[in-house]
């Protein structure tokens, strides 16, 4: 079929008039008191002061309660951004009544060899046929760049995926205006894709609270993000190894020339044994050390949240 991209069709995004993030998943109506609240962020608080970096986290607990800390719009979204062109690319197939088996053909010389591509191990042809689903698994689950590229020259361009989810999230302030392969070839543009934290917690909280595009496709991206394979040793780590599910994006920027590492980022959501659940959204920027302490950090704000929300419950 030919590339669904050439597709004539200008694509009139309803805008949906929410003044909140809540969804409209059945939950319960439990709720935190004003003191845990203020218990809980003051531990945060606690835990990234004198950090070499910017933290800003966002979390919204059983669709009702919400807190931020450092909540500003200046955070590099990276490999994060990725969630948000699923959905778009999920909804310009729905428009035009595609299904996720629809394959695309790709030439490994439209591919960059220097970037991280799990795909390019398993598709050693010069030239191969690979569904929407296998691409958006790639890009969801391995956080593959090339996959992403492909979908943004493909279906749906960075521009496009920006609108939409405006139209979805409207709440929202975040920015998408650059792919990969951008971001790649001028490293500053990774800060004008950029959120708050959140702004990423209430689009994750809609994807597991509320209808945004068709079940099937939808299910998909929770599924797979059920099943991303990386940034484990962040929110994971925070979390039992059992009673839980969890499902996650993540994002990891380059090191400038000065030494910080400009994003360490991670978002998901947590649902607890007892049905209710939370999303949680941890935003590191320009991080002054380690990888590794920047991820512990993230790891133990998590399980600071975890220990408050089920304590709470």
């Amino acid at each position: 079929m030919p590339r669904i991209f050439i597709i004539s069709i200008l694509i009139t995004f309803a805008c949906v008039n929410l003044i909140s993030c809540k969804g409209k998943g059945t939950v319960t109506s439990k709720t935190l008191s004003t003191e845990d609240k203020t218990a809980l962020e003051n531990r945060i608080k606690e835990i990234i002061k004198g950090r070499p970096g910017k933290f800003g986290i966002a979390v919204i607990y059983n669709d009702t309660d919400t807190l931020t800390v450092n909540d500003t719009s200046d955070y590099p979204l990276m490999s994060m951004f990725k969630l948000h062109e699923a959905l778009a690319v999920c909804h310009t197939l729905d428009r035009l009544n595609i299904s996720l088996d629809t394959t695309l053909n790709i030439n490994r010389k439209e591919l960059d060899m220097d970037t991280w591509s799990p795909m390019l191990r398993d598709s050693l042809s010069e030239s191969f046929s690979i569904s929407v689903e296998k691409l958006l698994d790639y890009t969801l689950v391995h956080s593959d760049n090339n996959t992403s590229n492909i979908l943004f020259d493909r279906i749906v361009t960075p521009h496009e995926t920006d609108i939409y989810i405006r139209s979805i999230s409207p709440e929202g302030d975040f920015n998408i205006s650059y792919t990969e392969a951008d971001m790649k070839k001028d490293i500053p543009k990774s800060y004008a894709n950029r959120t708050s934290p959140l702004s990423y917690a209430c689009l994750v909280n809609k994807i597991f609270t509320d209808s945004i595009v068709s079940a099937d496709k939808q299910d998909f991206i929770k599924e797979a993000m059920a099943r991303c394979a990386t940034g484990m040793e962040r929110i994971a780590a925070g979390l039992p190894d059992s009673g839980i599910s969890f499902a996650h994006r993540t994002g990891t920027g380059y090191t400038t020339p000065d030494g910080k590492i400009t994003a360490i980022n991670d978002g998901g959501y947590v649902r607890l044994p007892d049905g209710t659940g939370y999303s949680i959204a941890i935003f590191v920027k320009d991080f002054e050390g380690n990888q590794e302490i920047a991820e512990r950090t993230i790891s133990l704000i998590s399980k600071t949240v975890y220990d408050n929300l089920s304590s709470s419950r």
